[in-house]
């Protein structure tokens, strides 16, 4: 009897080895309990031209991410109403960790939160703060901004396309 008491225990044990592991591997937006606030669901705005058009009507204090299929790599662009009323946009990955494949932002509460480094970042500082670990600004000259839309060419996007190469979202 003490042997297979042995088995069962071993068994048990081997099952939290496995959920342990499976569960440390998934990324933190995954987690069930981690606590994040899911993205907003991904918005697809491309214009027979292949830029990506976002409607300022759709803009709000909570972030949008756009998709963008660039010729190799899934992209994706953040776009937020900043406190004082701007709009701001950049790619959904972080300056430092981008290469990781993980360095992408999920918003929480009025932060975004780096998926790689867990480095916090206000929603009014996108575009804006420049450098270290943050969402890769994109600025006025690198788009158009009209009363109706925002317009980020094809031609820039696959410039930077090489930013995601790694992505793993």
């Amino acid at each position: 009897m003490g042997k297979n008491k042995n088995i069962v225990l071993a068994g048990v044990a081997l099952i939290v080895i496995i959920i342990a592991v499976y569960t440390s591997v998934l990324p933190k937006d995954h987690q069930e309990n981690y606590g994040a606030q899911p993205k907003t669901a991904t918005m697809n705005a491309i214009s027979e031209k292949g830029d990506l058009v976002i409607p300022v009507a759709d803009i709000t204090e909570k972030a949008s991410f756009y998709a963008y299929n660039g010729q190799e790599n899934q992209m994706e662009i953040i776009a937020v109403k900043a406190s004082d009323g701007t709009i701001r946009t950049a790619f959904n990955t972080c300056q430092v960790c981008y290469s990781s494949g993980r360095g992408y932002y999920v918003q929480e509460g009025n932060m975004l939160v780096c998926q790689n480094c867990g480095n916090q970042f206000h929603m009014d500082d996108v575009q804006v703060t420049k450098g270290g670990c943050n969402p890769i600004p994109i600025d006025a000259e690198q788009k158009v901004v009209t009363d109706t839309s925002i317009t980020i060419t094809k031609d820039f996007l696959t410039q930077a396309e090489e930013i995601f190469a790694n992505w793993k979202i």
